[in-house]
């Protein structure tokens, strides 16, 4: 239900200067959200989600009463507005249209949802996403992309779900098919790729992880050789991997990733050092 992201050519090179210079406000924009008119040309059509996927793209990010969903080009407003009215979701839209504001809005008070779900007209690139626990969007390949180190930089197990286009190399956690239409959901991994004290009941091993978003690959050294780990995976702060121990017995190790530099499960600690 989320619109394409409408920009200008203006737009994103004032955004490319901004991401050149490293630095991107998630900040409200009040001046932009006074305006009556858009802020600036829209240069891509609005395109609404079918139902259908909206219902869909709601089921694989298992969304609930306990979430906070924001979507990014809201369009008018029926992912948060179904999000509401099926399971009770506080919900947030943004959008660059006025059209479309004024659609979702009147979406929103149709469906008497007023005191869960939140439309403003204003850019996403713009918007404090930080508190969601679920984020929806319906954008382009390009913007995705540029949001995606944002995304990534959410807290761990934060949902993300997108009708029809990916994030590039960072492969989905799932994908679903929906006729023509296809839905994109990941979860968002734990940082803890670096070195490690590795103990184990009362030994201590070196650990060194990789990682390549929820993908985690490395080395312990077992016996005084460097073992590689296998299945490694993270799932938000939820990490598994499986170790060749010393006796040749292979051995899955689950648990989670911490605060300060510390993951571990059942039996089993590693700090980074």
């Amino acid at each position: 239900m989320s619109s394409l992201v409408q920009r200008s050519s203006t737009a994103r090179a004032f955004l490319g200067a901004v991401l050149t210079a490293g630095a991107i406000a998630f900040a409200p924009a009040p001046a932009l959200l006074a305006q009556d008119g858009p802020p600036r040309p829209l240069d891509v059509p609005y395109v609404p989600t079918p139902q259908a996927v909206v219902d869909t793209m709601l089921k694989v990010a298992n969304v609930s009463r306990r979430d906070f969903l924001i979507d990014l080009g809201c369009g008018d407003g029926r992912i948060p507005v179904t999000a509401a009215t099926k399971f009770g979701t506080r919900g947030f839209g943004v959008d660059l249209n006025p059209v479309r504001v004024r659609e979702a809005k009147a979406n929103v008070e149709k469906n008497k949802v007023g005191r869960l779900v939140d439309i403003v007209q204003g850019d996403l690139f713009e918007t404090d996403i930080s508190k969601a626990t679920v984020i929806s969007m319906y954008l382009l390949p390009t913007v995705n992309m540029k949001l995606r180190p944002y995304v990534l930089n959410l807290k761990p197990g934060t949902r993300i779900v997108s009708h029809d286009f990916d994030m590039g190399d960072w492969k989905p956690d799932k994908l679903e098919k929906l006729d023509y239409k296809t839905v994109y959901y990941w979860v968002v991994p734990a940082k803890v790729a670096g070195a490690y004290q590795f103990k184990v009941g009362q030994e201590t091993f070196d650990l060194k992880l990789e990682q390549k978003f929820q993908d985690v690959t490395g080395t312990a050294k077992i016996g005084g050789k460097d073992v590689a780990i296998a299945n490694g995976k993270l799932e938000g702060a939820n990490i598994s991997f499986d170790v060749t121990m010393a006796d040749g017995k292979v051995r899955t190790f689950k648990g989670n990733a911490f605060d300060l530099g510390r993951i571990g499960g059942k039996g089993w600690s590693a700090r980074r050092v």
